[in-house]
């Protein structure tokens, strides 16, 4: 098992979507693990002065082609013999702040409330490491958990380009705040290599992003990368040291909703001997829906289970 590390930079980043005709700027054995830089931002969110702005950052914005909206991401990273229809076990070992700032926007007609919040503006906020704090500009202080917003693989090569704005099946901007240090994400692979990016780096986020940012910022992830065979998922799973999670996405919060709850039932019943209403009646004992978020186009409702309670 090899340690890899891969910086950002013109040659490994790509911006605003996720697509199987991307050529794999890492390739990789399954068991290895990589330690990937990110940067966050366009020319438009950078501070003017005061805070470190990453030296990288200027030659991204300048050589990176940017074809659609989207996140600046780094990769993609390829695991040999991955093929469609397996699943890639993404261990997510460390995560770490690179820069002493982030920014958060509200951008017209956007987030959970676009029509009465109308007017862009956007904050920069310091970030302490050191204390693991954000100094909010109107004066408070919020405990950081830095975890990757856009996490995600090649989407089948009949979708075409996607943009890194929508979660769907391959991943993507799930943007899920339980995805830190010490949880797993399961992605079902689409296509040879699978071929992860990751980006969107956020210092904190409450559950639903509601004004469509969070505390963006640049990270560094260390990732294991391990190949399931023995793994079938049409849907991202994840776990954490204490929970099971399933996903729902869908424009439609009532369906993610629904999509959650149903891949949990799948799940319980594929790690007990319960009947599919009895693992129905267990959700609403002892699962809990929680709303990841209200702002990517589609949405996305998260399920969680203590993992106490099935094998």
């Amino acid at each position: 098992m090899i340690h890899h590390q891969l910086d950002a930079g013109p040659k490994t980043c790509h911006w605003g979507f996720f697509d199987a005709a991307l050529p794999p700027v890492l390739t990789i054995a399954s068991g290895d693990s990589v330690t990937i830089r990110t940067i966050n931002g366009g020319t438009g969110e950078q501070p003017k002065s005061g805070f470190h702005v990453l030296p990288e950052t200027h030659e991204i914005h300048a050589k990176v082609e940017r074809p659609m909206p989207g996140h600046i991401l780094t990769g993609p990273v390829a695991v040999r013999g991955a093929r469609p229809g397996h699943v890639l076990e993404v261990r997510i070992r460390e995560v770490k702040l690179r820069t002493d700032w982030g920014y958060t926007f509200i951008r017209p007609l956007a987030g959970t409330l676009p029509e009465e919040f109308d007017t862009y503006k956007l904050v920069h906020i310091g970030l302490d490491a050191e204390r693991n704090l954000a100094h909010l500009p109107w004066g408070m202080e919020l405990p950081l958990a830095p975890f990757f917003g856009v996490m995600g693989v090649a989407p089948p090569a009949h979708w075409g380009r996607q943009s890194s704005l929508v979660p769907r099946a391959f991943g993507g901007n799930l943007d899920n705040k339980e995805l830190g240090p010490g949880s797993t994400l399961y992605l079902p692979v689409f296509v040879e290599g699978g071929l992860f990016s990751c980006g969107d780096g956020h210092g904190a986020q409450g559950d639903g992003e509601v004004c469509v940012t969070a505390i963006e910022t640049a990270l560094e992830g260390t990732f294991e990368f391990i190949l399931r065979e023995d793994l079938s998922f049409t849907t991202p799973r994840a776990e954490t040291p204490t929970h099971h999670i399933t996903m729902g996405i869908d424009p439609d919060l009532d369906i993610c909703a629904q999509k959650a709850l149903r891949e949990m039932i799948v799940l319980i019943c594929e790690r007990t001997k319960l009947t599919r209403e009895e693992a129905y009646m267990l959700c609403s004992l002892a699962a809990d829906l929680r709303v990841t978020q209200t702002v990517n186009g589609s949405k996305g409702v998260h399920c969680m289970l203590a993992k106490s309670l099935v094998a």
